[in-house]
């Protein structure tokens, strides 16, 4: 199934400058895993539009103005909106792809699909990859559409699994295997993002809705914003966790996300966090606290 992601309203130059990429623009493994990294080692993932009380817009130009030349983050639909343009430019084959999250979650829990990823075909190679730079926590390189297939990069580990029509992504991490999302072996349309995006950044209950959300992932390190909760994980190590105060937000997502807002929204900020409450049922709409959707 063709997709198409607008790619000729996307400044290629200007995203390619954001993440520091300066290799050959050809539809190759080697790119294709390059840009993957630099994707999700600079832009952050949040969902501060909407504590600011913004709608989550997923046009190009809108991505653009705020994820390249705002260079602030945003969460997947946003993300993965903007990365397919990007390797539909290069000359890949994108599909859009659609899962349900599981991390965090109960056994047999089973809720909306509410996360976005990509099956990116490597021209010539007869082999596809999994792209998921919009998970927050995720693997710092494609892995290929092969049962088991693993990927290993930063200190960081991650599977996939067949199982059956479902694609599992595991996190493997000190002796243990957590369950990351399920994807349906079914491509989708960018229009079915503008609908999960919608859902998941309005829902009342929904996580997104409910507390200010961020993460910043590289190499042996990642930094975590749940609400006032400030988690630093490194891999093999114990978990910093530490409570902020609502003043000490917006200082926290410059220093350790690479986030700056501007003083009006850093005042709006403030004030919203001062006011969070977080009912004990806000993680049914499909990002628990120690993962991103």
């Amino acid at each position: 199934m063709t997709t198409t992601w607008d790619s000729e309203e996307l400044d290629l130059n200007a995203y390619l400058d954001r993440v520091g990429y300066t290799g050959e623009r050809t539809a190759s493994t080697a790119a294709l895993h390059e840009l993957h990294r630099r994707h999700v080692t600079t832009i952050p993932f949040e969902n501060l539009e909407i504590q600011l009380g913004r709608p989550i817009t997923l046009d190009l130009p809108s991505l653009q103005r705020k994820l390249v030349q705002r260079r602030r983050g945003g969460y997947c639909f946003e993300h993965v909106t903007l990365f397919a343009a990007v390797l539909q430019r290069f000359g890949f084959g994108v599909e859009a792809l659609v899962s349900r999250v599981r991390y965090g979650q109960p056994a047999g829990a089973v809720l909306p699909e509410t996360h976005a990823l990509l099956r990116v075909t490597v021209p010539g190679t007869g082999k596809s990859w999994l792209c998921d730079v919009g998970f927050g926590f995720t693997a710092l390189a494609p892995a290929e559409f092969v049962d088991g297939a693993e990927v290993s990069a930063g200190g960081w580990h991650f599977r996939l699994v067949r199982e059956g029509r479902y694609w599992l992504w595991q996190e493997l991490a000190g002796g243990e295997v957590r369950d990351a999302h399920i994807t349906a072996d079914l491509p989708r349309h960018p229009v079915d993002y503008q609908v999960n995006s919608h859902y998941v950044s309005t829902w009342p209950r929904s996580p997104f809705v409910t507390r200010p959300y961020a993460q910043r992932l590289g190499d042996g390190v990642r930094y975590q914003l749940d609400g006032l909760e400030l988690r630093t994980i490194r891999p093999g190590e114990p978990e910093e966790a530490r409570h902020l105060t609502p003043e000490e937000l917006p200082e926290v997502l410059d220093t350790l996300f690479d986030i700056r807002l501007e003083a009006p929204d850093r005042a709006a900020l403030i004030t919203r966090a001062a006011q969070l409450a977080e009912p004990d049922d806000s993680r049914a709409a499909g990002a628990p606290r120690r993962a991103a959707a």
